[in-house]
């Protein structure tokens, strides 16, 4: 399947923006959806419906098929070893925050520590704060090197005997810059710390393979990789997830309920209490095949193409500063333009057709240290190409032009 063409497959580029076309480049954020997964769940809703893992009739049967051939899809998307290593959440935050949750009531004592970097996003940090408060454990922070990267000898400087944890992100979502995930796990691997790794930026861009990479967690967020909102996955390593007592109590995770005691299904049924997203489930799977037929390594070489672009064009530019200079990159562009807010800038592109973020990006630590409360970013998804690199930064020029610079 060709990428060249590709927006036609996703409808939201038939409509106009303040008269003009749509360029998005704000998927870092979440991503546009193709016309498949749509239908997916449009077809799911009219003629598939049903709960799943409880009724015994041919929707509820059909339902819970497609559900678990989803789950077959994202082992093999990402080489889990087992099938039972893919757990279905609401999202990579409620992913990290159940690796909170479960790893830090077993195993986290009051003194113990948690290394994260200063690149995180709030989603992998506050979970481990409600964790350092209750536990009175202790959260060390990587620091980054003037190019805005972490690199793997500040880790290892961090760590004691009483370092339990580490969880860093894979692709930073206001730099770009890719972390050095497979030197950091092979680190802790040798010290028998467990990592997580934030994949919400990675999973798009990069073939991931979980038994090479060897990290015990990684979160993904599938509204990011061309699915529907609120449905994220868990890949945790069986011998964890066989451990962990449940995040959730309800309906479906359990085994037998007396009124004097509780069993719990096995992983990772036990960590998917209530109701799922059946419907996001089934249509992610659509996510999947798709990006299948392109080929992940052709995504992330065409996307490259387009970011380099991207960067080549910004730095012709004096008023614009480039956020952090990774050697190793994807996806991501954060900026400023000397004399405009942030905000005004994403405004005045927006008049142009033009959608990018503006704010913190939910990275206030990151934002802290490099001394500014906010910048603008464009991000990159396959559907991105040089023209819409072009229109950013005619745009760019219109707002130097209000703003008189």
């Amino acid at each position: 399947m060709k990428i060249d063409n590709i927006k036609k497959d996703f409808p939201i580029f038939k409509e106009k923006i303040n008269g003009k076309n749509l360029v998005y480049l704000d998927s870092a954020n979440s991503s546009q959806k193709p016309k498949v997964v749509i239908d997916s769940i449009s077809k799911f809703y009219e003629s598939e419906y049903s709960n799943v893992g409880r009724s015994v009739h041919t929707l509820a049967v059909k339902a819970t098929n497609k559900f678990e051939e989803t789950r077959d899809l994202v082992k093999k998307f990402i080489n889990a070893q087992f099938r039972e290593e893919i757990v279905f959440t609401k999202g990579a935050t409620e992913a990290i925050n159940l690796v909170a949750n479960c790893f830090g009531e077993k195993f986290i004592k009051e003194g113990d520590e948690i290394i994260l970097t200063e690149l995180e996003h709030h989603s992998n940090y506050v979970p481990w704060h409600y964790l350092r408060n209750k536990k009175k454990a202790v959260i060390k922070f990587a620091r980054l090197n003037d190019d805005l990267e972490i690199k793997a000898d500040e880790i290892q400087k961090l760590i004691t005997n009483k370092t339990k944890i580490i969880a860093l992100t894979h692709i930073s979502n206001v730099t770009g810059g890719i972390s050095p995930i497979k030197e950091i796990i092979d680190l802790a691997r040798s010290k028998n710390i467990p990592v997580l790794i934030d994949g919400t930026q990675g999973a798009p861009h990069i073939k991931l393979d979980m038994q090479s990479l060897d990290c015990d967690f990684y979160a993904i967020s599938c509204h990011k990789i061309y699915g529907p909102n609120g449905l994220g996955i868990l890949y945790g390593k069986k011998k964890w997830l066989d451990q962990f007592p449940p995040y959730q109590g309800g309906g479906g995770m359990i085994n037998e309920v007396k009124k004097d005691v509780v069993t719990f299904a096995e992983s990772p049924i036990k960590f998917e209490a209530g109701t799922m997203q059946t419907a996001e489930v089934v249509a992610f799977s659509e996510s999947l095949k798709l990006i299948n037929k392109i080929g992940i390594e052709k995504i992330n070489e065409h996307e490259n193409k387009v970011l380099n672009y991207g960067i080549q064009e910004l730095k012709k530019n004096n008023s614009v500063k480039i956020i952090g200079n990774p050697k190793k990159r994807a996806s991501v562009i954060s900026f400023t333009i000397k004399g405009i807010h942030p905000h005004d800038i994403a405004t005045i592109l927006d008049d142009e057709g033009v959608a990018i973020r503006a704010g913190h990006h939910c990275c206030q630590i990151l934002h802290d240290k490099i001394g500014v409360s906010a910048t603008a970013r464009a991000s990159i998804g396959l559907y991105n190409d040089k023209k819409d690199i072009d229109a950013l930064i005619g745009s760019i020029e219109k707002c130097k032009k209000v703003f008189k610079l």
